[in-house]
């Protein structure tokens, strides 16, 4: 497992700058965004497809740095009732990009609808009542499915074996159960994209859903929540207060270390470790009470020491296959 950085966690920073913030923590592999949910502050999207030059501007920037790109980030509000063409075009248009850098992971969302062909928003059903709700669920899982039926395919088409899915909320796929459904209907190259602060405000535990996905996890985001437990008791986890006033909500996003120790992390890595993950485990900022270079730098200096140990072990453990017992 190598550091990674996710460059939207410094959008204020140019790509040039983004990178040599990366080579400066210790990451050899980079996330960008190529638009979707993102303003996609360090890419073109459209500019790199139409352009060999530019595309060779990229790569020698990441080569000259000792960087690879490990994923494009296309997160994105596939079929939003105002928003879904739009944004199901970004993740088309990502692909082939994929494939002209040479890129076989993209990291994306599933998608979500509306409740009705004149909606306005997504309508993410959670709760299995009243009927009518869940035999929208059913409607829109209808949709996403043959959403993912075609685009899946597309993917592989282009050499992207990975569509590495997030579990978020808001979202048809959003944990264990429903990253597996989708998968066992439309194949292999569906796969998760495991981002422990999303599960950790669910009340889930990352380490369990690393174990019961495998080899299924395809990608990994490193980022921290903080569970306030005093407004837990009194708001629950579903706080729609919002994300800047962090001191009034029930759970923030926050720099690594910051939501949970580093024994929580060690265990985590491992997890990963066991079920032969050694891809990037791309730190994403947040955190809305720091500074996004400081909470990056933060989280660098937090999990290198963690992740050299988890790899020094898992070497351990590899030369150790096939050695003869020494008898007494």
């Amino acid at each position: 497992m190598h550091l990674g950085l996710y460059t939207d966690s410094v959008p204020a920073m140019s790509l040039p700058e983004a990178l040599d913030l990366a080579v400066r923590i210790g990451a050899t592999g980079i996330e960008i965004s190529t638009g979707g949910q993102s303003s996609a502050p360090h890419l073109s999207l459209d500019r790199l497809l139409s352009s060999e030059d530019d595309r060779t501007r990229l790569t020698d920037a990441l080569e000259r740095r000792g960087l690879h790109l490990s994923a494009l980030n296309c997160s994105a509000w596939l079929l939003h009732p105002r928003l879904g063409t739009e944004h199901a075009s970004v993740v088309q248009r990502t692909i082939r990009l994929a494939e002209m850098l040479g890129v076989s992971t993209i990291v994306t969302m599933a998608g979500c609808p509306g409740d009705h062909p004149d909606a306005l928003v997504v309508n993410w059903p959670w709760y299995p009542w009243p009927a009518a709700l869940v035999q929208l669920r059913e409607r829109q899982w209808d949709a996403v499915t043959d959403l993912w039926r075609e685009l899946g395919p597309f993917a592989l088409d282009h050499g992207v074996t990975s569509v590495a899915l997030e579990l978020h909320p808001l979202q048809l796929v959003y944990n264990v159960p429903t990253l597996l459904d989708l998968r066992a209907a439309v194949g292999p190259v569906i796969g998760a994209n495991l981002d422990p602060s999303h599960l950790f405000w669910q009340h889930m535990d990352p380490i369990a859903v690393a174990r019961a996905l495998g080899p299924v996890v395809r990608h990994v985001h490193l980022k921290d929540t903080a569970i306030v437990a005093d407004q837990v008791a009194l708001a629950g986890v579903l706080d729609h207060r919002s994300f800047d006033t962090p001191a009034e909500r029930a759970w923030n996003f926050r720099t690594l270390g910051q939501g949970h120790d580093e024994a929580f992390w060690r265990r985590f890595l491992a997890a990963l470790g066991e079920t032969g993950y050694d891809g990037a485990l791309s730190i994403e900022n947040e955190d809305r009470s720091l500074d996004p270079v400081d909470s990056v730098i933060a989280s660098a200096s937090f999990i290198m020491p963690l992740i050299a140990d988890r790899n020094a072990a898992g070497a351990g453990a590899a030369s150790d296959v096939g050695r003869s017992p020494v008898m007494p």
